[in-house]
């Protein structure tokens, strides 16, 4: 509840601002999959002998995005994107969330059709279900979390059909530092949102 409150303010200044100076505001939600190298074995980094680890592909992942134009068409994008159902990590559940905040290039070409090209930083946190745990942030939760840096890297077309309001097929490339405990530390996020654009273009 409290990150969706945090985030109603967010959009509700960004909004504003883009109100304000003339500035673009674009928002969106939608779905997609992510996809990354099959399941490998290799040696256990921490208690030896021989490990299975699990690909992250696969899965449905919704997620919400903003970004806000500053300069022309240039500006700062934030997303987030979770896995709707937990999956299995041998038989413990699990559930990645990815979180970036970017630099976007995002430009109209005509009326019904524009683009937009993203790059930046963020992390992967990993949610292991199954144990009580206290944050001085968080309080007591069912999950521990292993956290990851990464960069990443994308972009979207997105088709105007109504007004300002838009479809966006998506692409993002993500490159997760140190994700021992998966396969690969690449994962391709591929999906579609829906979006409205405010102010400014």
């Amino acid at each position: 509840m409290r990150k969706l409150t945090l985030i109603s303010i967010a959009l509700l200044f960004a909004v504003t601002v883009s109100d304000a100076f003339g500035q673009g505001f674009d928002a969106a939600f939608g779905f997609g999959t992510v996809s990354s190298s099959a399941a490998s074995t290799g040696a256990c980094p921490v208690i030896g002998g021989t490990c299975t680890f699990p690909s992250l592909k696969g899965g449905l992942y919704p997620g919400f995005s903003a970004d806000l134009i500053l300069h022309r068409h240039l500006g700062v994008e934030g997303e987030i994107n979770w896995k709707a159902s937990q999956g299995l990590y041998g038989l413990q559940p699990y559930r990645p969330i990815f979180w970036n905040i970017n630099a976007i290039y995002a430009s109209r070409f005509t009326k019904n059709v524009g683009a937009e090209l993203i790059g930046g930083i963020g992390a992967v946190d990993t949610r292991f279900y199954g144990t009580i745990n206290y944050s001085p942030f968080a309080g007591y939760t069912n999950y521990t979390s292993s956290n990851h840096f990464d960069a990443d890297v994308g972009g979207g077309i997105r088709a105007y059909f109504w007004h300002d309001a838009f479809i966006r097929p998506e692409v993002r490339v993500y490159f997760i530092h140190n994700n021992v405990e998966f396969s690969s530390g690449t994962v391709v996020r591929y999906g579609a949102s829906i979006g409205y654009s405010f102010g400014g273009r």
